[in-house]
């Protein structure tokens, strides 16, 4: 088992307002995503399943032409191939993905 502190992974950023950082298994990755007032993530899809939950501010999420805001505490499964984006309202948010399977794009390790 490996130990890991958020404090200790590095962190990328992936979209101006938006930083990443990750840690991962050998078959499964958790991500943890800051993202500034405002930011966007454009719309986009990819083969993997994701599973975004809030855990600071509120976000917008439109998922294949459904839209909803999302808040502390709430989240979104996102099944393989499925066409969505979010939009970050008036106060910074932060919120854990869990990824299957991994994103290769997305390992970074830690500092």
């Amino acid at each position: 088992m490996s130990f890991f502190k958020e404090s200790g992974l590095m962190g990328k950023q992936v979209i101006e307002g938006i930083t990443l950082k990750s840690v991962s298994g050998k078959k499964t990755m958790m991500t943890i995503f800051e993202f500034e007032p405002n930011s966007v993530i454009p719309s986009h899809k990819h083969p993997h399943e994701q599973i975004t939950y809030v855990i600071e501010g509120e976000m917008e999420f439109l998922l294949e032409g459904e839209s909803k805001v999302l808040q502390a505490g709430d989240g979104v499964v996102i099944p393989s191939n499925q066409e969505h984006s979010a939009r970050v309202l008036s106060k910074p948010a932060k919120a854990v993905d869990a990824w299957y399977p991994i994103r290769e794009d997305y390992v970074f390790g830690k500092k």
